[in-house]
C-alpha cells in the first residue's frame, strides 16, 4: 500500500484518505454506518457485476439509529465527499437511518453547490414504489431503526404510491447492535427478534407483509420469518434496490457511461479493517480486505 493523501476543505472538514485505488476509476459509492449496506453491495455486484464499486462503513460511529438528525446528516456528508474524493460520481446511501435523515438534504442543497454533475441515491424511495405489489391484505409492517421509524419516512412516501395502503412501523433499537456484534443466533437475539414481531403483529390482525428497512436484517431474515410464522411475507431490500440501480442507469446513459467497468472492488472501514474484515463476510458473502479511511476535522 502507498499513501495517496486527498485533501477536501468542507466547512473546517478536512477528510484525508489512504488508498491505493485509482482516482481515475469512476466507481460507484456505496456507503452505510456500518456493515449493512455489505447486503446491498452484494445484489449489486451479483445484478451489475461489470462495474467497480467502493464501500464505505463508519464503523467508528455506528450506529447511526438512535443519532439526530443533525448529527446523521453531518456524518453522511462526510462520507459522501469521501467518496466523492475517491472519484465516484454516483453514491448509493445503503442505509435507511442516513437516507431517511440526510439525503433530501443532501441532494437538494449540497449537491447543486458542491458536485453539481454527480448524484446521491437512498434506499427508501425504491422500495416503497414497489411494497404495496407484495401485499394481498393491503396491511403492511415495517420493522426499522428508532430512527427511520421517527423520521416517518416510509409511511410519508408509501402514501405517494400506495395512497390506501396501511402501515403500521416498529422500531427494533436492539437489533443492529446484536447483528454487528454477531449475538443475533443466541438466546438474546431470538428473544429481541420475537418481541419486536409480536409488538408490530399485534398492531393490525390483518398484516400479511413485513418489510424489514434496515439493510443489516437480511441476515435475521429467516428468524424474523418464524417468529412471525406463516402467511407473513418477509421482504428485504437487497433484490429491490439492486433492480432499481439497474433500471436507474438504463434511463440515465449519461451516468451509466462515465462509470468504469473493469470489475474492481474496494472495502474502506472508519474502523479496525481487521474487525471490519472479520465480521463482513457474514454480510459480503466472501472474504474481503478492507483499508482505513479517516475522517480528519
Amino acid at each position: 500500500m502507498f499513501l495517496q493523501p486527498f485533501f477536501m476543505c468542507l466547512g473546517c472538514i478536512f477528510i484525508a484518505a489512504f488508498s491505493n485505488f485509482q482516482i481515475a476509476t469512476l466507481s460507484i459509492g456505496v456507503f452505510d454506518s456500518g456493515y449493512g449496506g455489505l447486503t446491498v453491495l452484494r445484489k449489486l455486484v451479483q445484478t451489475l457485476p461489470a462495474y467497480d464499486y467502493v464501500y464505505l462503513g463508519d464503523n467508528a460511529r455506528a450506529p447511526y439509529g438512535t443519532r439526530s438528525f443533525g448529527t446523521v446528516y453531518r456524518y453522511t456528508l462526510e462520507a459522501v465527499e469521501w467518496l466523492f474524493q475517491q472519484g465516484c460520481p454516483l453514491v448509493v446511501l445503503a442505509c435507511n437511518t442516513a437516507s431517511a435523515k440526510a439525503l433530501r438534504t443532501i441532494q437538494q442543497n449540497d449537491l447543486p453547490k458542491l458536485a453539481p454533475d454527480r448524484r446521491v441515491l437512498g434506499v427508501i424511495r425504491p422500495t416503497t414504489e414497489v411494497i404495496g405489489k407484495f401485499s394481498v391484505s393491503g396491511q403492511v409492517g415495517i420493522m426499522a431503526t428508532p430512527g427511520t421509524v421517527a423520521s416517518g419516512s416510509y409511511p410519508i412516501e408509501i402514501e405517494k404510491f400506495y395512497p390506501g395502503l396501511a402501515v403500521y412501523q416498529q422500531a427494533c433499537p436492539m437489533l443492529v447492535p446484536l447483528i454487528e456484534n454477531n449475538d443475533y443466533q443466541n438466546p438474546g437475539g431470538d428473544y429481541f427478534i420475537h418481541k419486536y414481531v409480536d409488538q408490530l403483529l399485534t398492531q393490525s390482525a390483518g398484516m400479511d407483509t413485513i418489510l424489514l428497512a434496515c439493510t443489516h436484517y437480511p441476515l435475521i431474515s429467516n428468524q424474523i420469518a418464524k417468529a412471525a410464522g406463516e402467511g407473513i411475507r418477509v421482504i428485504g431490500q437487497d433484490d429491490i434496490v439492486a433492480e432499481s440501480l439497474a433500471d436507474y442507469l438504463k434511463r440515465h446513459p449519461e451516468m451509466e457511461q462515465r462509470l468504469s467497468k473493469t470489475g474492481k472492488r474496494a472495502f474502506y472501514t472508519t474502523d479496525s479493517t481487521d474487525d471490519f474484515d472479520k465480521h463482513a463476510e457474514s454480510f459480503f458473502g466472501q472474504r474481503i480486505t478492507s483499508k482505513l479511511a479517516v475522517f480528519r476535522h
